[in-house]
Formats: C-alpha cells, structure tokens, sequence
C-alpha cells in the first residue's frame, strides 16, 4: 500500500483551505531556492550525496560492529534522538525479559551515576563505543569521551582504539584530531547536514547496522522521497512536503501556536522525541514557529488529550497511523459477556478503533488534522517519512522567513555554560553570568 496524507479533516476551527493559497502561490520561488541551495551543496539531507559511500563503508564496517554484543553511542540531540527512535521502532528486544542479543546504550545527557553505572556494568571487551559530534567539540560529548576512553584505555590497553569509532567533520575538530592521532576507524558527517537533520547518515545509520536492521531500506525510502524534488525541483508544487509546509505556515499565521505528533504506530512512540527537535529548533525563531507536542496513541488519550480536545483552540495535528500494525494476540471466546463484542476479535481492532475514535473526536473539537498513513510500518517507510518531514521542516522555514538551519539561541546557552566552566574567550557571557548570579535569591521552602 502506499504512504499517503489525508486532507478531509485538514481545515478547520479559525483555519479555511484558502488560508494556503498565498503560501502556495510561492511554490516557484521556493522551487528556485531549493534548486540554488541545493545545487550550492547546503541540503545534503536531501540530495544525499553521501548515500553510495556510506553503503559503501557500512558494508565494509558491519562485520566488526557486529562482532561487538553492546554499543555505546556517546551523542546529544540530533546525535541521538534518530537512532533511538530507530532502535525502539525497529530492535526493540533490548527492551524486552530476557534479552541476550546487541544492544545499544544511548548516554545523551549529563548524568554521572547513570555513565558510571554502565561503565560498571558494561563489559569493555565486547562493547564498540561511537561518538558522535559534528563539531568535534560538543562540550557534553566529549566529556563523556574523556571519561569512557580512559575506561577502555585501562581495561583494554592499547587495545582501547579497535573498541571505538568516532562520526565527525572530515576535516576538522577535536575528534577529526584524535582520529589521526590514534588511527581510529573514523565516518564523516557531510557539510551542511546539521545534527537534527542527520538520522539518515552515518549517525543514525551506523547503529541501526550494529543492531541488524535494513539500513538500505531506510536511505532507499528516504531517496525515492527525495527523488523528484532533486531531479526536477519545479515539481515542488506538488510535491506532499510542500503541500505539508503550507498548511503548517497557515496554521501559524493563524494563531495556532502548537503541533501535535500523535503517533498511532506503537513500535514509532520514539519519532516523536525526534520530530519535537527537528520543528522546534528549526522554527522557532524571531517569535515564530510553532511548538511541537509528541503524543502516543493510545497512552495519551489518557493524559494530554484532554487538554487537546477541550483546552485552547491552539492546536493542529499530524495524526500518524498505518495498515500493517500487528494484529495478534487473539480475545479468546469466553471473554465475559459485557465484554463479547471481543470474543475472537484481534488485539490490533483495539488500537484500531481507539486510533479512528481519537481523530474523530480531534476532527469535532474543530482540531484541524492531516492524517498520514504508511502502507507499511518497515525501515523504508520510516526513512520516506522522516525525509518527509524534515523537507517539510525546511520549507515551512522558508515560508515563515526564517532560517530553519541555525539554532542561535540554543548556542546563548551553551557559550554561557562553557563561560561557567571556565573556558576561555568568553568575555560578554562572564559578564552576563556574573550580573545574573549577582540577583538576591527569593527562597520559598515546601
């Protein structure tokens, strides 16, 4: 079956279809930007220039990783959050009793016991450790670097370099240094393809062929996506990304100022988290943008949909369902009789009618809603839906005058905790900290 999006419930509350039509009518000259920037190099997520010596060098990589049984991906962001999503929607046995196969350990964030409890754990020689920064200097990263290489180092000696593989700059950066200082097996991360838009490269790539999945499949899906915008970019008008960033850039116009992801594919919970950085750190900029809200069917029809049907009229929603969900287990014949509208019915008819219940009952809430249905719910229909989204991400940035690229204010924040560290060359945010810590506190004990 084909992926699809379905529009009958799209228009709604404040929002009317020819509130698109001035979104719309740019499609030419969004077709000469993506063309020029394309052409300059500056979208590698789509044109995927990569894509034939990646499959090249994973291919040639995959009979090492997988001689490892943990992997343990040292990343942050968008360094991360694709390969989780990866890791629960398609090797989810990790998280299951009993597990005994590879496994992948995610350290995205800042918290010491966690690390030192796996590296307790965590036996060095049969784990690979990945880090992951474009950069090369991502401050959390490569903190934990230091930590795990001195881990590996006094468990496995010199023999700490075939235990690790560093995904960068080709060129430049901290890790690009200690790559050729140590000949450590090495993947790079193209120009231009920034953190939250590189699932589809060797960041997300690399751990989805360590725990076994069809990685080909999810760049092939991604590519045939992609395909007809890179081979003749005047077909961006019809093209289902920019059909997708129109709506969304009315729907901002129009003061709904938050997207839900409520996702009905139970193994996909995990895109969520990555679709909340890919649109908020895309969009939200000078005051605009829209503010993502990952939900799961069916676990949140009993938390925050309340709030989504009758809350705030603020809301739009990408409603993700698909035919191929499993259907099985079976309700036995002797359910009790209040209950025998299940008798021999599959599991699968559960979520089913929950999934159709909750987009009705959105649809009446006046909750304006495109639906989008995967024929399947494999690798290659991940990879055509996240390449989706992201070209959608790029073109509502385009559409609201905006720079979906660059993350300005997230770097405020990271230049400020580099200042409180103690790193050098940050005179303005020494000053900023210090007039910040220099306000009286006003403590309330509970």
């Amino acid at each position: 079956m084909a992926n699809i999006l379905e529009w009958a419930h799209a228009f709604a509350g404040r929002l009317h279809e020819n509130d698109t039509e001035s979104f719309m009518a740019r499609h030419n000259e969004m077709a000469l930007r993506l063309q020029k920037e394309a052409s300059a190099g500056h979208l590698p997520y789509l044109t995927m220039p990569y894509k034939a010596r990646l499959e090249e060098e994973l291919e040639a990589l995959s009979p090492w990783l997988c001689g490892f049984r943990h992997m343990l991906l040292l990343g942050i962001g968008g360094s991360a959050l694709g390969a989780r999503a990866l890791q629960r929607a398609f090797a989810p046995g990790q998280d299951g009793p009993g597990h005994t196969g590879r496994s992948l350990w995610i350290a995205d964030n800042v918290c010491g016991k966690t690390l030192e409890t796996w590296l307790e754990r965590l036996n060095p020689s049969e784990t690979v450790v990945v880090c992951i920064s474009k950069s090369g200097g991502t401050i959390e990263t490569l903190a934990q670097y230091f930590i795990v290489k001195q881990w590996l180092q006094g468990a496995l000696g010199e023999n700490w370099s075939g235990h690790t593989l560093l995904i960068t700059d080709a060129q430049k950066g901290f890790l690009r240094e200690e790559a050729q200082q140590f000949s450590l097996r090495s993947l790079e991360v193209p120009d231009h393809l920034g953190g939250r838009y590189s699932a589809l490269s060797a960041v997300g790539m690399v751990p989805a062929a360590f725990l076994g999945m069809d990685w080909r499949g999810l760049l092939d899906g991604a590519a045939e996506v992609a395909r007809p915008l890179c081979e003749n970019p005047a077909s961006l008008k019809d093209h289902a990304a920019f059909r997708l960033a129109c709506w969304a850039s009315a729907l901002a116009e129009k003061g709904y100022s938050q997207l839900i992801f409520f996702c009905y594919i139970p193994a996909w919970a995990t895109l969520g988290p990555w679709f909340a950085q890919l649109w908020a750190e895309s969009l939200g900029k000078e005051g605009k943008g829209t503010m993502p809200l990952p939900a799961v069917g069916v676990t949140d029809q009993h938390s925050t949909n309340q709030m989504f049907l009758d809350g705030p009229r603020d809301k739009g929603c990408l409603f993700l369902t698909s035919a191929s969900v499993p259907q099985e287990p079976f309700f036995a014949s002797d359910v009790p009789a209040q209950w025998n509208y299940l008798r021999n019915k599959p599991f699968g008819s559960l979520l089913e009618a929950e999934a159709l219940g909750t987009c009705m009952a959105l649809s009446q809430s006046q909750v304006p809603l495109v639906r989008i249905h995967m024929g399947e719910s494999a690798e290659k229909e991940a990879g055509a839906l996240m390449l989706l989204l992201e070209t959608a991400t790029i073109l509502t940035g385009w559409l609201l005058d905006i720079n979906p690229i660059d993350q300005p204010a997230v770097e405020l924040g990271k230049r400020l905790a580099n200042a409180r560290l103690g790193a050098q060359g940050y005179v303005e945010e020494e000053k900023a900290l210090a007039a910040y810590l220099s306000i009286a506190e006003r403590r309330q004990e509970f």
